[in-house]
This record gives C-alpha cells, sequence and structure tokens, in this order.
C-alpha cells in the first residue's frame, strides 16, 4: 500500500477503458440462445444511431464474431504494444477467432482464459467509441468475474428463450450481475416463437410464456422479443447480420427498438446509482485503524482487529451459512486493491489475501464493536 506519513492515503478507482465511454454487456447464462446474434445486431444498432461503436467477442471457446460479420485476419501490435482491432460495417471487431486456427478446439483452464480476457479487454487500442457491446460466454464463470473485476461495466443486457429450463439459469445470472455491482439494463427474449415462412403464423415452441410475463418473473424490464426467423440466420451464416443486409425487416426494426431502449437504460442507470464508493483509504498505523472515505461524503473506521475478523472469504466464515468472527492477534495490513465497482481486498503481512469486501458488506461491518474505534 503506497504511503504518505501515518495516514497512507490511497485513491481507489476501477481504471475505464482507454477511448472507450461505455462499456455494455451482454449475456446469456445458457448456451444457444442466440446471445451472439443478439450482441452483433445490437453493435449495428447502436452504430446507425451515429455512435462510434465497438465489438469485443470474449466468448473464447466459442468465438462467433468473425462469422456473423464476414471478417477475418490477425491483428498485429502497434507501436504502442496494442491491438488494433478490425472493421467491419462502420464498427470495431476484436475477437479471439481472429488468432485460432478454425480446426483446433480451445482446451484452456481458467487461468489462461482470464489472462487472454483481461489482453483483450486492456490490450486493444479501441478508438474512441462511444459504446463498447461486450459479447460473454455463456454462464457466469471466470470470464465474467474477470471482466466485472478488470473494468466498469456500465449495464448488462440478458438473452433467454421462454423455457423453463433456462429461467433457473437467468436468474442465477442476473444475481450474479447484481452481487457485482453491474446494472442489469434488461432482457432479451429471443426464440420467442417461430414464424413460418408461408403462411406467417408463430407457433410458441419454447414455450407460451410470454416476454412480459418473464420480464416481471426476472424483476427487469423487457428489452425486446424476436421470433426464429430463417432470414436472421441466413444473414449471420452469410457475415452480413440482418440489420445490415435489411434494414426494414422486422427483426432489424425491432433491433433498433432494443438499442434505443439500451440506451434509455443506461441513462437511467447513472442516474440511479447512488451507491456509495470508496474514495479512498487511509491506514493509521499509530491509531491502529483504517479510515474509508466514500462518494456520498461519509467516513467509515475499522480497528484492524475487526477488519481482518470479519473478513467475507470461505476459509474465515466456511459454509455454514453463519457470520463468524475469526479472532487473530495483532493483523497487520500489507496491500488494498479495488475489485470491480463492487469490493475492496485487503492483504495481510501473514499472507492471507483470499477476503473480498463488497461495499454494503464494509459499511455493515463498520457498525459492529470489533471494528469500531474505543
Amino acid at each position: 500500500m503506497p504511503e504518505s506519513g501515518a495516514q497512507g492515503e490511497r485513491v481507489l478507482s476501477q481504471t475505464p477503458l482507454d477511448g472507450v465511454k461505455q462499456v455494455i454487456a451482454v449475456s446469456s447464462c445458457k448456451g444457444g440462445v442466440g446471445k451472439s446474434t443478439v450482441a452483433t445486431n445490437l453493435a449495428l444498432a447502436l452504430a446507425a444511431q451515429g455512435k462510434k461503436v465497438g465489438l469485443a467477442d470474449v466468448d473464447i471457446y466459442g468465438p462467433s464474431a468473425p462469422t456473423m460479420l464476414g471478417v477475418g485476419g490477425q491483428p498485429q501490435p502497434d507501436g504502442n504494444e496494442k491491438i488494433p482491432p478490425l472493421t467491419a460495417h462502420g464498427i470495431e471487431v476484436m475477437s479471439m477467432g481472429f488468432f485460432l486456427d478454425d480446426a483446433a478446439p480451445v482446451i484452456w483452464r481458467g487461468p489462461m482464459a482470464m489472462s487472454a480476457t483481461k489482453q483483450f479487454v486492456r490490450g486493444v487500442s479501441w478508438g474512441g467509441l462511444d459504446y463498447l457491446v461486450v459479447d460473454l460466454p455463456p454462464g457466469t464463470g471466470d470470464i465474467l468475474l474477470t471482466l466485472s473485476q478488470e473494468i466498469p461495466i456500465d449495464g448488462a443486457v440478458v438473452v433467454t428463450t421462454p423455457q423453463d429450463v433456462a429461467l433457473a439459469d437467468v436468474t442465477r445470472g442476473i444475481g450474479m450481475f447484481r452481487k457485482v455491482n453491474t446494472p442489469v439494463l434488461g432482457v432479451v427474449v429471443n426464440m420467442a416463437s417461430l414464424v413460418c415462412s408461408g403462411c406467417g403464423t408463430r407457433d410458441a415452441v419454447f414455450g407460451t410464456r410470454t416476454g412480459a410475463q418473464l420480464a416481471t418473473e426476472l424483476g427487469v424490464p423487457l428489452l425486446g422479443e424476436l421470433p426464429v426467423e430463417i432470414a436472421v440466420r441466413e444473414a449471420g451464416d452469410a457475415g452480413v447480420p440482418v440489420f445490415e443486409r435489411d434494414p426494414d425487416h422486422a427483426a432489424s426494426q425491432e433491433f433498433a427498438a432494443i438499442a434505443g431502449r439500451v440506451v434509455d437504460g443506461l441513462a437511467a442507470a447513472a442516474e440511479l446509482d447512488t451507491t456509495p464508493e470508496p474514495l479512498e483509504i487511509a491506514h493509521d498505523k499509530e491509531r491502529d485503524l483504517v479510515r474509508i472515505r466514500w462518494t456520498d461524503g461519509g467516513m467509515t473506521y475499522y480497528q484492524r482487529r475487526g477488519l481482518r475478523g470479519w473478513c467475507p472469504c470461505a476459509q474465515c466464515q466456511g459454509h455454514g451459512g453463519q457470520r463468524n468472527f475469526v479472532d487473530i492477534d495483532d493483523p497487520r495490513l500489507s496491500g488494498v486493491e479495488s475489485v470491480g465497482r463492487y469490493a475492496i481486498r485487503f492483504m495481510w503481512e501473514d499472507g492471507h489475501s483470499t477476503g473480498i469486501y463488497p461495499y454494503g458488506y464494509l459499511l455493515e461491518i463498520a457498525e459492529f464493536p470489533e471494528c469500531r474505534p474505543d
């Protein structure tokens, strides 16, 4: 921890991506629901509003952007050792697919995937974007956690189908975003029905639950509903997404509406983001105190013994669901770092560093007697 005298103040902030104003994560908690189709067409619909847009395909195990956008090649680092994105249909694109053999499987353990994700978000020279749309892999695993810890995500779009089997996964995914303090802008219900190419009738092949019903169950806004349509699949396979190939198509019009609701949701999320965040941490060794100053002007104080004793990690708390105070004799703080926009990690001289303290948890334990100054 950098120190200045006895106070040792350090400003804590998550560094935004160079050249990117806002980051939109597109997620599906289950594979095969059309997440990449939504992410690609959403990026094009945002660009059609006159904005500069990029698409980062961090679905490392199944990258789709090269095929869906009809773009290929292997970008080379520039003079600043950053990788310039490629351009397709007026948007900037970066994908792991640019660096992989089409026939070779990606057999990576978590740490390798996390390292590649960091390289993608920090190692690309995005050129002054209004929006960066990030196409995430399915699920709530390492890559999502790495992304949420590495950069500030301004909002998440969740893609699902009406199936009952998908609902539980989507609920977990939304809970994950909320846990890491990422606003969920809403849900896109894909494959809501099957449109007959002959007569135009619609069949609810994936369930009769409407988008409005699903959004109500999930407690998030409905951004849009999309049927299964051959034209959307054909356009993606041809490398010219439907929004680009046929702007008047009903699906293209729906993507335009979704883009408008996403922009409105980003503005609303920014206005409602009242959760205080740490501005700085001060370690007063003489008084054996840690002080946190918050963005709302508040100040909280912690005895080191209390801060360490209420460490929220599984090693200290176990898996029983009850909180435990672990009394450590004379714990000494060695470092501190921000974790995304939702937590602080404290590191101790005895090597303990697995405790990630969410902001709300820090505000709560400040009132505990073990933490309050004498």
